[in-house]
C-alpha cells in the first residue's frame, strides 16, 4: 500500500532532518510529483500516492539529502514575476538579485538599449522584458549551454530578447548601449563556501572570479564606461563585502553619482553608477 500526502511529508522530512529547509524541499517535492500548489497538500492530507508517484517522490528526496538543489530537481525556479528553468550550466536565481531587476526598472526610459550580461538563466533580462516591451534588450554568456537554457526561457515564457555569445563587453561598440546591468562572478576563488550547498552544484565559472572575487567586475567596469551612452548607467551585484571596493572601482573609471544598496537581508548587495557626459574616452 502507498502512501498518503501526509505519510509521505512524514517520512521525507525524517530523511532530511538535517537539512534547515527540510519542511519547505518536502513540500516543494511533493507538490513537484502531484502537479499541485501547497494548499493541496494541506487540504487533502489522506490522499493516496500512486506506486509511480511514491517512487518519484523517494527518488528526489534522495537526491534531495545528497544535497542536489531543490531547482535543479524540479527544473525551475520562480523569480520576479517568472518561472525560470535551470540546470547544471546556470546559475540558480535568488530573490536578492531582484534588486537588479527593480534599479534597472527606475533608469529605462523607451527606446533603451539595455544588456544583461553573464545572462545565465536570462532570468534578469527576461523580468526586465516582461516589465518592458518598448526597449531594445541584449541578453549575453560566454557559455553557449547557458545560452541555450536562456533561449529556452525566453520562448517558454514568451518574452523576445536578442541574444549573444560573448566575453562581457569585448565585441560591444562604444557609446552604443544605455544600461549594463549584471550579476557577475564575485566570490574569491579560495572561499570554503564554494564547497558547500547549493553552491556545490552551480557552474564554478559563474561564481568565483580570482583572489578577491573582483576580477571579473574590474574588467566589466572598465569596459563599460567605454560602451555605454553619456549618462548611461551600469548595475552590479557583489559580494556582501565587497561594496566600499566595487564603489572605488565605479569612481576609478569616471563613473558618477555611485550608489549602493542592500539586498532584503539588509546586506551590501549592488552598486550603481553612471557614465558621466564629460567622461572622454580613452
Amino acid at each position: 500500500m502507498t502512501m498518503t500526502l501526509q505519510e509521505a511529508l512524514q517520512w521525507a522530512r525524517l530523511q532530511l532532518v538535517t537539512s534547515p529547509t527540510l519542511r519547505s524541499d518536502s513540500d516543494s517535492l511533493l507538490c513537484h510529483v502531484l502537479q499541485c500548489s501547497p494548499s493541496r497538500l494541506i487540504g487533502y492530507p489522506e490522499q493516496q500516492l500512486t506506486a509511480q508517484q511514491q517512487q518519484q517522490f523517494v527518488s528526489l528526496i534522495e537526491q534531495r539529502r545528497q544535497g542536489i538543489p531543490i531547482a535543479h530537481l524540479t527544473g525551475s525556479r520562480g523569480f520576479w514575476s517568472l518561472d525560470i528553468g535551470v540546470n547544471q550550466h546556470t546559475l540558480i536565481p535568488r530573490p536578492d538579485t531582484e534588486l537588479l531587476v527593480s534599479l534597472a526598472l527606475e533608469k529605462v526610459q523607451p527606446g533603451m538599449r539595455v544588456a544583461d550580461l553573464g545572462t545565465g538563466s536570462g532570468a534578469i533580462a527576461l523580468s526586465i522584458r516582461s516589465e518592458r516591451k518598448d526597449i531594445w534588450i541584449l541578453a549575453m554568456d560566454y557559455s553557449f549551454n547557458a545560452l541555450k537554457i536562456a533561449k529556452q526561457n525566453a520562448e517558454d515564457n514568451q518574452l523576445p530578447l536578442l541574444f549573444f555569445r560573448g566575453r562581457w563587453l569585448e565585441a560591444m561598440q562604444p557609446g552604443s548601449l544605455d544600461i549594463i546591468v549584471s550579476n557577475p562572478p564575485y566570490i574569491p576563488s579560495d572561499d570554503p563556501h564554494l564547497t558547500l550547498g547549493d553552491l556545490r552544484f552551480e557552474p564554478i565559472t559563474a561564481l568565483a572570479s580570482g583572489k578577491d572575487g573582483l576580477d571579473d567586475i574590474r574588467q566589466l567596469v572598465r569596459q563599460s564606461a567605454l560602451v555605454l551612452k553619456s549618462n548611461g548607467w551600469l548595475i552590479v551585484e557583489h559580494g556582501y563585502e565587497q561594496s566600499l571596493a566595487v564603489q572605488r572601482l565605479f569612481e576609478q573609471s569616471g563613473f558618477t553619482e555611485v550608489q549602493a544598496f542592500q539586498d532584503y537581508g539588509r546586506r551590501d548587495r549592488v552598486v550603481i553608477g553612471k557614465r558621466s557626459a564629460s567622461f572622454e574616452l580613452r
